[in-house]
């Protein structure tokens, strides 16, 4: 039979399933406003790239492009890999998808006899990192939620200033491509060297154009923002694809706890009719005792 004590119970547990409830849902629409946020970022980044790629293709007509230090192709025998995690949680699957991929391309690059150095953007990736051992090269916190083109700059610097003296050979971009609300995938990325294919059929920038500095110069400079933009883009749409994932995570979480608030409803009321009835058999019990 149930007592006052269970029902009291019961109803603090539904206050507590409701009120966590109310954070959920809280959370699932800041999620959903971030996501729009995080979309017009990746969209406003787009032209930036777009040009310098454009501006690339045309000198790399008349240029040696394929000279500059970080396109330059050579025996791999230690590589970099950036994973793009987050700073916090509660988004689902989506820093165990990302840190997926991230082990394989650490497993292939391992047993081909390859070294490989770790740079880390969030907390979740530091942390997996950190409890099996691996120590990273350089990590970066406070950054996957809202990065800037800063950050991407001082992420690139760090692998390019070591790609150029060839302290590494390679460098792999862990982060997740942002496809739709619905959809994101966790991908890899080579980010050094550069692929001389991807300057190929540009057009001959008009010989009425005088440059200052030179040509050869300007390559020297955009080459490496080039690099930049590629890395901000992995940012960029790893914060979008995180929100996502936290959105869809906690909507989850708000209809869970919904439906274990009606649950406790229904047994909080059978229990009160129970005590109920119980009382009332006490008391017709009673009043045939007294009759007797």
């Amino acid at each position: 039979m149930a007592g006052s004590g269970q029902i009291r119970q019961l109803k603090r547990r539904i206050r507590s399933v409701q009120g966590t409830a109310k954070i959920t849902r809280a959370m699932e629409m800041i999620a959903a406003s971030r996501i729009m946020k995080a979309q017009g970022r990746v969209r406003a980044a787009r032209p930036y790239a777009e040009q310098i790629h454009d501006v690339i293709k045309g000198l790399a007509v008349s240029n040696e492009v394929r000279a500059h230090p970080l396109l330059r192709i050579r025996e791999v025998e230690r590589v970099a890999v950036v994973v793009n995690t987050s700073d916090q949680g509660l988004a689902g699957a989506y820093n165990a998808n990302v840190l997926k991929v991230a082990e394989r391309t650490i497993r292939e690059e391992e047993a081909a006899g390859r070294t490989v150095d770790l740079y880390l953007v969030g907390r979740k990736g530091s942390g997996y990192f950190d409890y099996r051992g691996r120590r990273p090269k350089q990590a970066w916190e406070g950054v996957s939620d809202t990065p800037s083109f800063e950050d991407a700059q001082e992420i690139a610097e760090a692998v390019t200033s070591r790609f150029i003296p060839a302290e590494i050979d390679r460098v792999w971009l862990v982060y997740t491509d942002f496809k739709s609300s619905l959809t994101q995938t966790p991908t890899r990325m080579e980010l050094l060297p550069v692929k001389p294919e991807e300057f190929e059929g540009g057009d001959e920038i008009s010989p009425e154009f005088l440059f200052e500095p030179s040509q050869a110069q300007l390559l020297d400079r955009l080459i490496p923002q080039y690099v930049e933009a590629k890395v901000f883009h992995g940012l960029l749409e790893s914060a979008a694809s995180e929100h996502a994932n936290r959105q869809r995570a906690m909507k989850a979480a708000t209809d869970n706890a919904k439906d274990v608030a009606e649950n406790l409803s229904r047994i909080m009321n059978q229990a009160r009719q129970d005590q109920i009835t119980s009382e009332i058999s006490e008391i017709v019990g009673g009043a045939e005792a007294l009759n007797d």
